[in-house]
């Protein structure tokens, strides 16, 4: 199968409200250690500013598979807030990469995504939280991605350099220990919704 970067998505400016969207970007985006260049002079939108160095370093990038995204349009035109065919635009889920190809239910915690330029590590599954239930618009957004388990997953930065939408990339099996569907649902095992 096709590995594809389907949209590269960085902070774009805040609305009226003050909050600060991302929008798909223009080119190739440089990627240091911490992700982005554009996230360490923005705050990357739904993260805590008080992470830890060490929990920065392995949330560097959030990624999203873009196969999800037909069944999220479907959900949302059931819940009254979209029209059935109306597309979900790059940056819905807050995901920096869309990613075509390959699917949490792939990845192992540790397997590499080498890019041209660039080499990231599958770190771990996003935790569903209410960012889910406001960017798709509805009240149990966020249950239903604990339940699918298509919960988009971070990833550290191996070699930086950059990224840009069209890139193709290579999935390398890392040690194979954790899939990354096993540790979501060991993670939220005793959350409640």
């Amino acid at each position: 199968m096709t590995t594809i970067v389907s949209s590269v998505n960085v902070p774009g400016p805040a609305d009226a409200s003050g909050v600060q969207r991302l929008v798909p970007a223009t080119g190739a985006v440089g990627v240091g250690l911490a992700g982005f260049a554009e996230r360490m002079a923005l705050h990357p939108v739904g993260e805590d500013p008080a992470l830890a160095d060490e929990l920065a370093l392995s949330h560097a990038l959030f990624a999203y598979p873009t196969a999800h995204a037909p069944v999220w349009r479907t959900m949302r035109a059931q819940a009254g807030v979209a029209e059935p065919d109306a597309p979900l635009p790059p940056g819905s889920f807050d995901e920096h990469l869309a990613l075509d190809g390959v699917q949490e239910s792939q990845l192992w915690e540790g397997d590499l995504l080498r890019f041209p330029d660039c080499t990231l590590v599958v770190s771990v599954p996003r935790l569903p939280d209410a960012r889910f239930n406001e960017t798709l618009g509805f009240v149990h957004a966020a249950k239903m991605v604990a339940q699918s388990r298509w919960s988009g997953f971070w990833l550290s930065v191996r070699v930086p350099g950059t990224i840009a939408a069209g890139q193709a990339f290579e999935l390398i099996p890392g040690p194979r220990a954790t899939g990354v569907v096993e540790l979501f649902r060991a993670r939220t095992a005793k959350m409640r919704w």
